[in-house]
């Protein structure tokens, strides 16, 4: 079986067609802007672009990295076909190392649900590392609510022309094993099958500030998507100062 986004890649986008993406992506432009964060900024687990292309539109200074090839393969083809100057690079969330520092780093729709605890404060270290003093990190999670009640020991699925999605999402203690199965039209007509498991990690809102204080980031404030209440909200997003 796969690794995470081997084969999901191409079709990420086009399956999260429904969260939304012109207005998550407003949300994090607005909030950015209100904080003065700065016009340099990385997309931290970029996937295949999506926010980054967004906020370079909007005037910021734009990079992404992700430890999935396939991803960047799928980013730098979308910003190609865009015109958007965008540079992307291969870096793993966990052991974070850049070419530069930035005002701001961006790291929405779960990249830190795919670490496990133990491996959060040096995470995040990595990360103010690559952040200029003052400089912002806002970064979001599937909140515990989510991942417990409306994902675990569930069967997702999304059948399109293309492309049929399957995910059989399994309760692991503190995780949410997914075993995802894709069949992919082919040029000729017929569908190939491809598998590949994906881990994410329930974190609490407890440990998470406990993790970034223990890797020096203020925390300026917790908030639900979109900045709703955080309370039986899917995500959680941390707005944090380096």
């Amino acid at each position: 079986m796969a690794q995470a986004y081997e084969y999901l890649a191409e079709w990420f986008e086009d399956l999260n067609d429904d969260c939304d993406y012109p207005v998550w992506s407003q949300y994090f432009i607005d909030t950015l802007r209100a904080l003065h964060a700065g016009e340099k900024g990385l997309e931290l687990g970029c996937g295949s672009g999506a926010f980054c292309r967004a906020l370079e539109r909007a005037g910021f200074r734009m990079s992404g990295a992700d430890r999935s090839a396939a991803m960047l393969t799928a980013a730098e083809k979308r910003a190609r076909e865009e015109g958007l100057p965008i540079g992307f690079f291969l870096a793993d969330a966990a052991a974070l190392k850049t070419p530069e520092k930035y005002d701001f780093i961006l790291s929405p729709n779960d990249c830190f649900n795919y670490l496990p605890p133990q491996k959060l404060e040096r995470a995040f270290r990595g990360v103010r590392a690559a952040l200029q003093k003052g400089g912002i990190f806002f970064f979001d999670v599937s909140s515990e609510y989510k991942l417990r009640t409306k994902v675990a020991d569930t069967v997702s699925a999304d059948d399109r022309d293309e492309i049929t999605y399957l995910s059989f999402n399994a309760l692991k203690e503190n995780a949410v094993e997914s075993d995802v199965t894709l069949f992919i039209r082919r040029k000729d007509g017929a569908f190939e099958r491809f598998d590949e498991k994906h881990l994410r990690y329930i974190h609490t809102e407890e440990g998470l500030r406990a993790a970034l204080e223990g890797a020096g980031f203020t925390v300026l404030r917790v908030e639900g998507h979109l900045g709703e209440e955080k309370e039986r909200s899917d995500r959680l997003n941390f707005i944090c100062r380096n």
